[in-house]
């Protein structure tokens, strides 16, 4: 039996296509992403990760930051062996992570996607009600939270015309564990503000949000928009906090657009 050794192992891969990272939003799973790795996946090599607590990922014992969902990130691309720069995209609290990405590498960063997202941090207000949010998942589990959030998840027409959206995103908050909402809420609570470095983003951004986003106005896009050098702002119709679900061809629409825009570039 030969003896096994660390080596460098060189291999070829026909996806060639540029890698799109999707971080999804809370309290979900990479499976929120399931259309958009259907019909984005032509024109791009999507990888999308269950951060930690979540979908098919272990949960770690607290606490968890958006420093360390960044970290696991960057980690699978090395796993992956992709060295080059991506397109790192996530929605609501992807999206914090997918900032907290481009400070941390951004040599890694070819584009960034914010999906009904902010770059500013929690109030007062915001951590408050995330440490309620944290206790009502001690004490009554995470199918509470699911309750009381998902109302406000999608726009108001959608949650009452769009029962198959309705029941998917049930299903996707069912299956998230005590620990990794726990300690989401708190990484969220506890992340940096972004704003003081919108400014110096040196890579293209596709802002996307939803109309009528109950938990994010409108406004926050815009406030980004306003500051970020080469941004672009898609405020999608009939589309509340989960546009890429409840308006998925005005999504999909865009992310192709701007994932196309990188090959005429070369």
């Amino acid at each position: 039996m030969s003896k096994q050794e660390d080596f460098g192992l060189a291999y070829l891969d026909s996806c060639d296509r540029m890698v799109l990272l999707l971080i999804h939003g809370f309290p979900f799973h990479s499976g929120m992403w399931e259309v958009q790795i259907e019909e984005v996946g032509d024109v791009a090599r999507i990888i999308a990760p269950d951060l930690r607590g979540f979908g098919r990922s272990d949960a770690t014992p607290a606490p968890y930051s958006v420093g360390m969902f960044a970290e696991d990130c960057a980690n699978l691309l090395d796993h992956l062996g992709i060295e080059g720069p991506v397109i790192v995209g996530g929605l609501s609290m992807g999206g914090y992570v997918a900032l907290e990405f481009y400070r941390r590498y951004p040599e890694r960063v070819a584009g960034l996607v914010l999906a009904a997202t902010r770059a500013g941090a929690d109030s007062a207000e915001g951590k408050a009600g995330r440490d309620r949010m944290a206790e009502l998942v001690r004490t009554q589990g995470t199918t509470a939270v699911a309750e009381a959030m998902l109302p406000k998840l999608l726009a108001p027409q959608n949650y009452e015309e769009q029962p198959d959206v309705v029941e998917f995103v049930k299903g996707l908050m069912a299956e998230a564990s005590a620990e990794g909402v726990v300690g989401a809420l708190m990484a969220m609570r506890d992340r940096p503000d972004s704003t003081p470095m919108l400014a110096d983003i040196d890579v293209p951004v596709l802002i996307i949000h939803g109309a009528d986003d109950q938990l994010i106005p409108v406004r926050e896009a815009e406030a980004m928009y306003d500051v970020i050098p080469d941004a672009e702002l898609v405020v999608v119709s009939d589309a509340g906090h989960l546009p890429n679900l409840e308006n998925v061809d005005e999504f999909n629409d865009a992310l192709i657009d701007f994932v196309e825009s990188f090959y005429d570039e070369e």
